[in-house]
């Protein structure tokens, strides 16, 4: 496979008209993209200490889970409400299409750990602000999000660069 964007499934008109679903299932599939896909998050951190990856429900938690094993780093989900079992921190969040709260355990990480957040996609950002948000709240430090496609139409990027969280993405496709 020359190109990790031919392993992405296009589903337009979903979940509404006008919308190109960016389907990543198809590239979980492939055992080659998908090793690729790990290995490219992971090359920018190798030999750097990275104490926890965080990876938002639930796509970033397949490939989160999998960069924080070749990072030899733990793992932090992070979850929609009433998901975790423990004490939890909770934060609400911004959506494309409305407002939800997303939480984490409250020991998920100790102060100063230094964390990776993952997730499949970054669109209009409202999940990964939120996810950085949350992070920071229990201290924190949020080194790079990195996501496998980013829509930079839609400006979620730009708002983790606001934030001061380096941001990378392994393809970029235009509108949404």
């Amino acid at each position: 496979m020359n190109d990790l964007a031919d392993a992405i499934r296009t589903i337009p008109d979903y979940p509404k008209p006008g919308i190109l679903f960016r389907d990543i299932t198809t590239l979980l599939g492939d055992a080659r993209a998908f090793r690729r896909a790990i290995d490219e998050l992971v090359q920018p951190f190798a030999g750097t200490k990275i104490d926890k990856v965080a990876g938002v429900e639930a796509r970033g938690f397949i490939l989160g889970g999998a960069v924080a094993h070749q990072l030899s780093a733990g793992f932090v989900p992070v979850r929609k409400k009433g998901k975790l079992p423990h004490h939890t921190v909770r934060i609400a969040y911004s959506l494309e299409y409305g407002v939800d709260e997303m939480e984490m355990h409250r020991d998920a990480v100790e102060p100063g750990e230094r964390v990776i957040l993952v997730d499949d996609l970054i669109a209009t950002g409202g999940t990964a602000v939120g996810a950085v948000q949350l992070l920071r709240k229990l201290g924190a430090d949020v080194v790079a999000a990195c996501f496998v496609i980013d829509l930079p139409a839609l400006g979620g990027a730009k708002k983790l660069a606001e934030l001061d969280v380096p941001v990378s993405a392994l393809m970029a496709f235009d509108g949404h």
